[in-house]
C-alpha cells in the first residue's frame, strides 16, 4: 500500500492546479491529448530520480524502470506503486488501448502497451509533458 495520500481531489483543487497550465499542457493532460514524438523533455533524461504527475505531484515512475522503446516517448516498465495510476479502456482512434492517468488527480498520462521488456513486460509510454522530475534525495512534494 502506497504511504501517499491517493485520496481524489476535488473538481475545484483539480482546477486550481491546473490555472497555470500553458495550452498544450492542458491539451495534454486534462483533454488526453498526446505531445509529438521525440520532442518531450524527459525522452532522453539519464538522471536518477522519480517521475512525478505534473499537476498533482504524485510519484508515478522512478528513474531505474526507464527504458528506451524508441517510440518517441519517455516509457517505463512499472509505475512507482500500481495503486498511483488508473487505467482506463481508450477506444478513440480506431484502436483499443488502456489509457493511464494519475489516480489522485485524473491528470492523462499515457498509455500502457503489453510489448515492454522484461520482468513486466509492459510498456508505460508517457507524455514528457504531464510529468515533473524530482533528483535522488529531494523530497516528493504534493501539490
Amino acid at each position: 500500500m502506497s504511504s501517499f495520500d491517493t485520496t481524489r481531489l476535488s473538481p475545484d483543487r483539480i482546477e486550481a492546479l491546473a490555472a497555470d497550465l500553458t495550452p498544450d499542457e492542458r491539451h495534454v493532460i486534462m483533454h488526453q491529448g498526446t505531445e509529438r514524438p521525440f520532442c518531450g523533455v524527459f525522452l532522453d533524461n539519464k538522471k536518477h530520480g522519480v517521475y512525478t504527475c505534473r499537476l498533482c505531484g504524485l510519484p508515478l515512475f522512478e528513474s531505474s524502470a526507464k527504458f528506451d522503446s524508441g517510440t518517441g516517448w519517455p516509457s517505463f516498465f512499472r509505475p512507482f506503486d500500481p495503486s498511483h495510476i488508473a487505467e482506463i479502456t481508450d477506444r478513440s482512434h480506431g484502436m483499443v488501448r488502456v489509457e493511464i492517468r494519475c489516480k489522485r488527480c485524473d491528470a492523462h498520462l499515457g498509455h500502457v502497451f503489453p510489448d515492454g521488456p522484461p520482468p513486466t513486460r509492459q510498456r508505460y509510454c508517457l507524455n514528457s509533458i504531464s510529468l515533473r522530475f524530482v533528483d535522488d534525495g529531494q523530497p516528493i512534494p504534493l501539490r
